[in-house]
């Protein structure tokens, strides 16, 4: 039961999910007229793709603020507290400025309907954003996409540099069943005249990117073609070759070797933001000094992060087909001859039984569980999935926190526990050992 303002506030917010997604910009547009276009009162950086988004936004945004620029970064969803969305400055948005933020854009939506639509969640979240940054009076603001680019309510905005991670097949029902389609929508983030960097590698997709980057007179830069980034030989660290810099001996702010791909396409970012800005203002010198301190503050939690040692817990959302991939392949390198448990829940729109193939192999153990949203695979579905494929114990225990105590206390300190495949699951237990960690 809501009480305070905040939690009346997220009731009404989370009710619009609801109308659904629209992928179309004039509702949004409307709304942000109302408010005197708040997104036209600072630089941007725009991120697109399929994985990668929120970490390369933030090691982009870890970057400004250490140069000494105010800013904020908008990205989704969240794992526990609705505030993680909007920060400035690596510092969540109060609770009060939650609800000063919707009741502004609410009322800015209300004024501008005229009869049309009603806003969508996403919308609405995206307009508090825009709205939150120009009242705190941030100067850089780096913005993620929800789903898409071409029609994401993110796509009003004209960046000063455009991010697109990489690409696979998602949302079919709404970008389309192939790469040149998903390049396509992605790629509609990509403004006139505004250079835009890529770590898309397929051909299908460069090809499009490329077609409309010329369209649109931008330069596009691609990862292993104009920026790379290699192991320091015989170090721990990584070496960067850039568009106009180099920078060796980098430490990699996150675990998992995709990362790198993620950390040169944030390096890359950084070096034309700075290279556009030059001799406007001293901050707008990349020194390693600054790359060094913004990428020891990148915090991003939920991907790969290490919650304990014994037993050695891991959380990684895995919310998709690469996503899972990925992750199977960070723990057949890193846990040796560790006994894995699995606490694995999915969403019914994913394609769970890929997903698993990728997951299980070294697993011991799986433990099925369900996110608290209308989308999660039902237990049993999930179950006899997981079961044409692991021939091991298969646990149903439904409540996330439950299922993920129950893994702690049956295994041994020198085992290992996988909490994955669904961001909403992976926030489910970060809730959990947050509240233990308060207890």
């Amino acid at each position: 039961m809501a009480n305070t303002p905040y939690e009346l506030c997220l009731e009404k917010i989370y009710k619009l999910g609801r109308f659904g997604i629209k992928l179309e910009l004039d509702t949004i547009l409307n709304i942000l007229s109302q408010l005197n276009t708040p997104h036209n009162n600072y630089k941007m950086v725009h991120v697109a793709g399929t994985n990668g988004k929120g970490s390369t936004a933030t090691c982009i945004a870890s970057i400004l603020t250490a140069a000494g620029f105010k800013t904020g970064i908008y990205t989704s969803p969240h794992l526990v507290r609705f505030n993680e969305r909007i920060c400035v400055n690596g510092k969540q948005i109060s609770d009060a400025d939650v609800v000063s933020a919707y009741e502004a854009v609410n009322a800015a939506d209300h004024k501008s309907r005229q009869g049309s639509r009603q806003a969508t969640f996403f919308e609405i979240v995206t307009a508090m954003a825009f709205y939150y940054f120009a009242k705190e009076g941030v100067e850089w603001a780096v913005i993620e996409t929800g789903m898409g680019g071409r029609f994401d309510a993110t796509n009003i905005i004209t960046p000063k540099v455009s991010v697109i991670t990489n690409l696979s097949i998602e949302h079919t029902d709404y970008l389309g069943h192939t790469i040149r389609d998903l390049a396509r929508e992605k790629g509609g983030i990509i403004k006139p005249g505004v250079p835009a960097v890529t770590a898309v590698s397929q051909p299908s997709g460069i090809d499009k990117l490329t077609q409309i980057a010329k369209d649109r007179a931008s330069s596009l830069y691609r990862f292993k073609k104009d920026f790379s980034i290699r192991k320091t030989p015989g170090r721990p660290t990584y070496d960067y070759k850039g568009i106009y810099q180099n920078f060796k001996s980098l430490t990699k702010p996150l675990p998992g070797e995709h990362q790198r791909e993620n950390l040169a396409l944030a390096l890359a970012a950084s070096e034309l933001i700075f290279e556009q800005n030059k001799g406007t203002d001293p901050r707008y010198e990349l020194t390693r000094e600054q790359v060094h301190k913004g990428l020891a503050q990148v915090n991003w939690p939920g991907r790969l992060e290490k919650i304990m040692d014994h037993p050695l817990v891991i959380l990684d959302g895995a919310h998709n087909f690469k996503a899972s991939v990925l992750l199977g392949k960070y723990l057949n390198q890193t846990l040796g001859d560790k006994k894995l448990t699995f606490v694995i829940g999915i969403l019914d729109d994913k394609p769970y039984e890929a997903m698993l193939a990728h997951l299980l192999p070294r697993a011991h153990r799986v433990i099925v569980t369900k996110a608290k949203i209308n989308r999660s695979t039902e237990p049993a579905v999930l179950t006899a999935a997981v079961r044409k494929i692991f021939n091991g114990e298969v646990q149903v225990i439904e409540d996330v926190k439950e299922a993920v105590s129950y893994a702690i206390s049956t295994s041994c300190k020198d085992d290992a526990i996988c909490i994955a495949g669904s961001l909403y699951v992976a926030g489910e237990a970060k809730e959990k050992f947050d509240m233990d960690l308060m207890t």
